[in-house]
């Protein structure tokens, strides 16, 4: 029997409670999307980056407490061309189970509805103290259906 087992690449990286955090964390999620050639495999790193964007923007503005910060977790697995990103926070923030429509004259609230919009899953889970808000992206399955005879 020839079996080939498929490892699953990750990376992680912590964050102040800083502005400058969100940009940081677009960089090095872009730098690790470049290594893992996810573009290649039909993952929309543009897509991926804004998600990235709103969950840090949150958890900066919603799941850090002062004095704190946040842990971006990243695992691609390759042979699937599924990306999974989780953002770690210790504040006592709740976020909602479904992204509800956004106020369309409210200035925020947009970013689950965006997430829930461009990620194929996303979802809460529990942590103590705090929170793991994740999304997963993945190739569009077509790519990977039997081709016509």
């Amino acid at each position: 029997m020839n079996e080939t087992t498929q490892l699953l690449e990750s990376r992680e990286a912590f964050y102040r409670r800083e502005r400058r955090s969100v940009p940081l964390v677009r960089t090095f999620v872009r730098q690790a999307l470049a290594d893992w050639a996810c573009e290649e495999h039909h993952v929309n790193t543009d897509d991926v980056l804004l998600c990235v964007s709103e969950l840090a923007t949150n958890a900066l503005v919603h799941g850090v407490p002062p004095g704190r910060g946040f842990k971006l977790f990243l695992h691609w697995g390759g042979a699937e061309a599924r990306l999974r990103v989780e953002i770690h926070d210790s504040g006592d923030g709740e976020v909602p189970e479904t992204a509800s429509p956004p106020d369309p004259t409210a200035e925020r609230g947009r970013g689950l509805t965006l997430v829930a919009a461009l990620a194929a899953k996303w979802g809460v889970g529990e942590r103590n103290p705090g929170k793991i808000v994740w999304c997963e992206f993945a190739a569009p399955a077509r790519l990977f259906a039997e081709t016509p005879r």
